[in-house]
């Protein structure tokens, strides 16, 4: 055999065992991505507090919780209200009594100082309330800026992603997300687990640049610490920063000074490093764009269960007694 036909046998060999390697990688590939292939999950909201695990109960308990004096407690509350005077809620019964005291600890006192922030939001800035849409939101889900996933991470929470470097000023608003992250706020504060544990928060600051920047005016990040941090009755168990770049560091020094010491102490930055954010929060409870194994699931998902499946369970009731409207 000379040189021309051993040349070419190399050649036939080399290509042969690189198909044979690219077919077992493929197939390795696909039986890996279909081992880790996650059912789709339905949207919904467990607003019953029999749908309560056992662990999440233990949790309430160690947070002040008592069974046997919990109603003994809620009405402690309700007169402290009517004794203080200097908030009113249009609601006092138990059931919503009830996710106040559960957001700080069972302590009147920073319950009720809670209350009180709650109602001076609503008050300073009714336009996201009052005669908003929530079904006219779609266009914040289209553009994939925010979603809250519909699974909760290992310890109960519900993760709460923004996307800003997608996000186009032009097509959405900062009201409009300001009203699509307070729709979410409120639907989550009907769920008792969601009351007891709170939820997490993603910023994922990928392609974030100075056109975002100029959006983010100290009003706008003091509403949005508000929202996460001081005003909302569920707390922000932890908020995780992800894929930063240099124009962080500007956004960074307009939010900082709206973080308490108790915020910062949760406050996590990882850059790229997900494994820095599986330190935190399991990948089989993250989207596969952050090392987990889900698919992500549009905000309009959300809406689309609060048309269909909340019409007749007293959650748009709910949302209508805070000014939201639904035709």
């Amino acid at each position: 055999m000379g040189f021309r036909e051993l040349y070419c046998e190399f050649v036939r060999c080399a290509i042969r065992t690189k198909l044979s390697y690219v077919l077992e990688s493929d197939q390795a590939t696909a039986a890996l991505t279909h081992s880790h292939t996650m059912p789709a999950i339905e949207h919904k909201l467990n607003i019953t507090e029999e749908e309560i695990p056992e662990n999440i109960r233990l949790i309430a308990q160690n947070q002040g919780e008592c069974p046997k004096t919990k109603q003994e407690t809620i009405e402690e509350f309700r007169n402290y209200i009517l004794e203080q005077k200097k908030c009113q809620p249009h609601r006092n019964d138990d059931k919503y009594l009830e996710k106040f005291l559960r957001a700080r600890y069972w302590k009147i006192d920073n319950s009720y100082k809670l209350l009180c922030s709650y109602y001076k939001f609503r008050e300073e800035n009714k336009k996201y309330y009052e005669k908003v849409r929530p079904l006219d939101l779609r266009h914040v889900g289209d553009e994939d800026i925010l979603t809250v996933t519909p699974y909760r991470d290992q310890h109960g929470h519900r993760i709460l992603i923004y996307r800003f470097g997608i996000w186009r000023p032009n097509r959405v608003t900062v009201d409009d997300i300001f009203r699509a992250t307070i729709v979410l706020q409120e639907l989550g504060s009907l769920e008792p687990i969601s009351q007891i544990v709170g939820g997490v928060g993603i910023f994922d600051l990928k392609d974030l640049g100075l056109e975002h920047l100029l959006h983010l005016s100290p009003s706008v990040a003091q509403k949005m610490i508000a929202l996460l941090v001081t005003s909302m009755p569920i707390r922000t168990a932890a908020l995780h920063i992800v894929n930063q770049n240099w124009v962080f560091n500007a956004a960074f020094k307009i939010f900082k000074p709206f973080l308490n010491a108790s915020m910062r102490e949760r406050l996590y930055i990882h850059g790229s490093d997900m494994s820095s954010l599986h330190k935190h929060i399991n990948p089989e409870n993250l989207p596969k764009r952050y090392g987990g194994l889900h698919d992500d699931y549009s905000y309009t998902l959300w809406l689309d269960m609060l048309q269909h499946q909340c019409a007749d369970s007293g959650v748009q009731k709910d949302m209508e007694q805070l000014g939201f409207i639904f035709d």
